[in-house]
């Protein structure tokens, strides 16, 4: 009874060795999995940050241009209103403005010169300048 019991203690003995070893290359291979695993986490991050940067850059780009056409509509709208006014206190522009109108309708010499009282110089050139 002695020898079968010290041969069944050697037998748990090596059998605890053996699972002792299988897992400590388990947790060796976890290990390198978990290292693994870090650093893609550290990657990424480092890559959304990255990105976070960009897009930030971005947005503030979209911003100031945003105020520039704000800026230009405004001046331009601004522009637009002074030669509205300028056409409008000038009597002769409104003359010509209103040749031009006529030139798109398709209207001859003649009804130009009495209409709009300009010379037949200048209603021919008008014609020359504006005709499709």
């Amino acid at each position: 009874m002695g020898d079968e019991f010290l041969i069944a203690a050697l037998v748990y003995v090596i059998a605890c060795l053996g699972l002792m070893f299988f897992l400590q290359k388990q947790s060796s291979k976890l290990k390198s999995k978990v290292e693994a695993l870090t650093l893609l986490v550290k990657e990424s991050d480092r890559q959304r940050e990255a990105v976070k940067r960009e897009l930030n850059e971005l947005r503030s780009g979209t911003i100031g241009m945003g105020r520039k056409v704000a800026e230009i509509e405004k001046k331009l709208t601004k522009q637009s209103d002074l030669i509205d006014e300028a056409s409008q206190q000038d009597p002769q522009a409104k003359l010509y403005s209103r040749a031009v109108k006529m030139i798109a309708l398709g209207a001859g010499i003649e009804e130009l010169m009495q209409e709009c009282e300009l010379p037949k110089a200048e209603v021919e050139l008008l014609l020359r300048l504006h005709k499709k």
